[in-house]
């Protein structure tokens, strides 16, 4: 998939890469890390390795990609299995994803050093600034470098050049932890983010793109695409769906009427709060 893309920015995006000479990637198989593992590979052939971080906010179906897309991309690909959720996370404050990337940051610096590599890249992007997003303070604090971010690559550019470079994640529906599904100050537990991951890859299966089930203890809200909302009421979908999210533990089943956006637990937080964690 080496190809030269006649763009400043990603040209940029290489000789920054290029500049650093061996890299890891802090990698979900996502979008962004898909593309920013994709340049580095362009950039430095085999001196660009893959991390992953194997926790409970990981679907199955995520590790899988970010598993066949490294080895689509010929890069070492690193998993490590975390299963404990610490109580800083567990607890789910409002700041929680600043934790949760700090540790997850702090193991992945941890396994670059002992492969001899010392900068870490992650794959936010330049709309990652839009929302409240806490998770960058740990990016900062721990050294990762962000360099689609600094570089003010958008999600809608990183579509465009993963499409050139022939990525499979090009069209890829966005991605975030299946922590993000409870609400701020309810508990993390384990059961609940496995019927949140089996009801969502249910409605994946189904045909819905963009999907989000919250969970709000055993009442299920889903968040569809406006243009799919109707679609989820015809029979027999509408009974598959109620008796498929019900063996899965939920007692409730409910659709969103606004319908799929990002982070809509954010919606509840207030204006200091977001600027607080800026």
């Amino acid at each position: 998939m080496n190809q030269n893309i006649e763009n400043e920015k990603y040209i940029g995006l290489i000789s920054l890469i290029r500049n650093l000479s061996k890299v890891a990637i802090a990698f979900s198989g996502g979008v962004d890390s898909s593309f920013l593992l994709a340049a580095s590979k362009n950039a430095i052939g085999d001196n660009v390795v893959a991390i992953t971080i194997d926790s409970p906010a990981l679907p199955r179906y995520e590790l899988e990609d970010a598993i066949r897309i490294s080895g689509l991309l010929k890069v070492k690909h690193f998993v490590i299995s975390d299963e404990n959720i610490e109580d800083s996370v567990r607890h789910n404050p409002f700041n929680r994803c600043y934790f949760c990337k700090k540790i997850e940051f702090g193991t992945v610096k941890a396994k670059a050093a002992e492969l001899g590599i010392e900068h870490v890249l992650d794959g936010s992007n330049a709309d990652d600034r839009k929302d409240y997003r806490p998770g960058m303070k740990a990016t900062l604090e721990t050294g990762v470098l962000s360099p689609l971010l600094s570089l003010g690559i958008t999600k809608e550019e990183i579509r465009s050049f993963s499409k050139l470079l022939g990525l499979p994640t090009w069209n890829k529906p966005a991605y975030a932890c299946l922590y993000s599904r409870i609400p701020y100050g309810k508990e993390i537990r384990l059961e609940d983010l496995r019927r949140i991951e089996k009801s969502e890859k249910f409605l994946i299966d189904k045909g819905f793109r963009n999907v989000r089930v919250r969970c709000h203890d055993k009442l299920a809200r889903i968040e569809l695409d406006p243009y799919d909302i109707s679609k989820i009421f015809m029979e027999p979908l509408r009974s598959e769906v109620a008796v498929n999210l019900k063996s899965f533990g939920f007692d409730f089943i409910t659709v969103d009427i606004l319908g799929y956006r990002t982070g809509s637990f954010n919606e509840q937080l207030s204006h200091e709060i977001r600027s607080e964690m800026k």
